[in-house]
């Protein structure tokens, strides 16, 4: 293995997109990526059917998607951009209800995986008691939320923020990146600002 290979977190993962093994590559994703993006899906969606549901479609457009994907970007953040996307489509026509997204039959590896996660983290969000801090996130517009768990939670950079809250499905350019990164990163100073003021709200209690 080369340095450059082992300094990669995802070499395992391009290794097998490498090597057209697309249902082994998309089931590692669910599995390093899956329960972090349901939480965040369910954040965003202000419901656990719709995150649900998102997730599942999310499952299909990766592995429909990696033979495709050209590693301008990681496949993390790649994975929350293809998130963002399919919980779009599902606000824009809330009818079309996923049933199971990827068929056992197609591909069992990716649908076990993704089916785990989704029993997983369900279970851990419904008995998972929260702070202070995450019941005023909730306050919060879920545009703000997206950018907080981004940022903070999942620790990406600006610029990787700033791709995976894209709209366009083609990569964005340098030059549009670095507007955006920067445009977020104001935003960002004005969402702790806002978190500021209600937990000074909260702690002083009803008016």
């Amino acid at each position: 293995m080369t340095a450059a290979a082992a300094d990669d977190p995802e070499a395992p993962i391009r290794a097998l997109c490498a090597a057209g093994a697309w249902d082994g590559a998309a089931t590692m994703v669910v599995e390093r990526y899956g329960r972090e993006l349901l939480e965040y899906l369910v954040a965003i969606a202000r419901s656990e059917a719709d995150g649900a549901d998102a997730f599942s479609q999310f499952t299909e457009d990766l592995w429909k998607g990696l033979p495709r994907f050209r590693w301008q970007a990681s496949a993390r953040t790649w994975s929350y951009t293809l998130a963002r996307h399919a919980l779009s489509r599902l606000r824009r026509d809330p009818n079309r209800r996923p049933g199971r997204a990827i068929a056992l039959s197609d591909a069992p590896e990716v649908a076990r995986a993704a089916e785990a996660v989704r029993s997983r983290t369900i279970s851990y969000l419904r008995t998972e008691v929260k702070d202070q801090v995450a019941a005023l996130r909730d306050q919060l517009s879920p545009e703000d939320q997206a950018i907080l768990i981004l940022r903070i939670d999942r620790k990406l950079e600006w610029r990787d923020v700033a791709r995976a809250l894209a709209d366009e499905p083609d990569p964005l350019g340098d030059a549009e990146i670095a507007r955006r990164s920067a445009a977020l990163r104001k935003r960002f100073e004005r969402i702790k600002n806002d978190l500021k003021a209600l937990v000074e709200r909260a702690r002083a209690g009803p008016q």
